[in-house]
Formats: structure tokens, sequence, C-alpha cells
């Protein structure tokens, strides 16, 4: 007998999380403060790698936008091929361990403010073809 009553989706090309904003601001005032940090630090290893973690979900999340937003551009695009050295980019990063350190977390801020910029100049050239295309 099956009493589950979870459903399982079946996205493989992630329309669904494309549907939803990123929650932009706090990542980027959590992005400010990690690049603000110098010298010592009063947090424990344990706290680093939870913000770590934190900003590692979501480059993820903004790697699959910049992602998505890139595979819609022609092939042969300036734009397409920044975006793929970005995201190859993000990837070798995001593929490394998670350490508890300062240096760790810069790292993974700094990915976080790369991916946020390649997503703004993709957004700003979609911007400007729909305004050529009326």
């Amino acid at each position: 007998m099956h009493t589950s009553s979870h459903t399982v989706l079946y996205d493989p090309d992630g329309l669904i999380e494309a549907g939803l904003p990123l929650d932009r601001e706090p990542y980027e005032c959590l992005v400010t403060a990690v690049l603000a940090w110098t010298g010592e630090d009063t947090l424990t290893s344990r706290d680093l790698e939870q913000i770590a973690l934190q900003l590692t979900g979501h480059a993820r999340a903004v790697a699959a936008d910049v992602r998505r937003r890139a595979d819609q551009l022609p092939k042969d695009s300036g734009p397409k091929a920044l975006a793929d050295v970005v995201l190859r980019e993000a990837d070798g990063r995001l593929s490394t361990t998670i350490e508890g350190t300062v240096r760790c977390v810069q790292n993974r801020a700094r990915l976080v403010r790369a991916l946020y910029e390649r997503l703004d100049r993709l957004d700003r050239l979609e911007a400007a073809s729909a305004l050529r295309a009326v």
C-alpha cells in the first residue's frame, strides 16, 4: 500500500525555477559584508562554512539564471561566449571543497558578484534587443 502524499516534479529544463525571481538583496548585502572583512574574524570555522554554503547555493541559482539567458542567444554571439566563460569559471570554482576560512567565503562572495554582473549585462542586452524589435 502506497500512502505518500508527495508529488515528484520532473523539470529537466529548470522551468519551474526560472519562473521564480532570485532574492537578490540579502545576498548582495552578505557579499558586501564578506568582502569588507579584513584580518582576523571572530566567526568560528563552522560559521564560515555555513556562510560559504549559503553563498554556494545562491551562486548555483544565479549561474542557472545566467545559463538560461545565455542559451537564448545566438551561438556565435560575443555575449554568449563571455557568459560561457564565466559559467565555466563558476563551475570550476563551485567544484572546490568548502573550507571554514575567510578566504573561502570571500572567494564564494566574489563568484556571486561576478555572476550577478554577467546576469545584469545579459538583462541589459535583452532589454536593448526588445527595444530594437519595437
